[in-house]
């Protein structure tokens, strides 16, 4: 494992009101490259959903993205936080700020204006949603069993599909008692998943906007997903007749309420999608 002398990281709550609100996140801007196992037990050791990692990569920020289990490369929550975190970092933050970052596999580009103290509004273009395939039949049976869920526990006409604005995700349409009693019960839901071409599965009280996921075995709900934020958004405008702008809520039952604002653009499709961020600490390894 790399040295961590010296080493340090900004904490900030991302889709929040206030501070303590929303979903966490440890943001590292290491002045020296860091190996892949090191940048996941430093997730791991902060025990956040996510971390990310900020490299300068010409005249874009270099950006990985670990979860405590593995690396994505994509996610919603520390791209908005790390974008107000460089904000915050600037000698005299201007109100209005753009941030070019290069993931893995894609640059996106976020922009930040600052509404306080160490409080920011941060917002990414996802682009254009991508639909894949819907669940039916053996492989919706699957899915459902796997929840806890019965056919009752979903909103009847709706289907399961994949949508995707940079990760992939199962939309499972269910009713507000459905959206309560979920939970993942099984150890191969991710193999259930990857059958329909989706990496996770978003829960979606299409009545009320509201959303759950969680990691894949199940042992942690996620507070506020920005990655499944434009895919619900997406889904609601396709399937319920949505407006191209709302507010989904998440973190009820994990005790963190969150708002995430999605956005869709009407001619071209391309999603939106952005919160508030507070700016909270900073610490630093011996």
């Amino acid at each position: 494992m790399d040295s961590l002398s010296g080493l340090a990281w900004v904490h900030a709550d991302v889709f929040c009101d206030a501070p303590l609100g929303g979903n966490g996140l440890c943001v590292f801007r290491p002045d020296r490259p860091l190996d892949d196992d090191t940048m996941l037990r430093l997730t791991q050791e902060m025990r956040q959903f996510e971390s990310i990692f900020l490299f300068a990569e010409g005249d874009r920020i270099r950006a990985r993205i670990f979860t405590v289990e593995e690396e994505l490369d994509f996610a919603g929550h520390p791209l908005l936080g790390a974008a107000a975190v460089l904000h915050d970092a600037e000698a005299s933050p201007p109100e209005r700020a753009s941030w070019p970052f290069h993931l893995n596999s894609r640059s996106v580009d976020l922009a930040t204006r600052r509404l306080g103290a160490r409080f920011y509004e941060a917002a990414m273009d996802q682009g254009v949603p991508r639909w894949g395939r819907e669940a039916e039949g053996a492989a919706r049976a699957a899915v459902l069993e796997a929840l806890g869920l019965a056919e009752a526990d979903l909103v009847p006409g709706l289907p399961l599909a994949m949508v995707s604005t940079g990760l992939d995700y199962l939309i499972v349409p269910v009713t507000p008692a459905g959206l309560a009693k979920a939970a993942i019960r099984v150890d191969d839901f991710e193999a259930r998943l990857d059958g329909l071409g989706a990496k996770f599965a978003y829960l979606l009280d299409t009545e009320n906007a509201e959303g759950r996921t969680w990691d894949n075995l199940g042992a942690v709900e996620d507070v506020a997903t920005g990655s499944a934020a434009g895919p619900a958004g997406a889904y609601l405008l396709r399937h319920c007749g949505a407006p191209l702008s709302i507010t989904l809520r998440q973190g009820r039952f994990a005790g963190r309420p969150s708002r995430l604002s999605v956005t869709i653009d009407g001619e071209s499709g391309a999603v939106t999608v952005g919160g508030g961020v507070a700016v909270l600490a900073e610490g630093r390894f011996y």
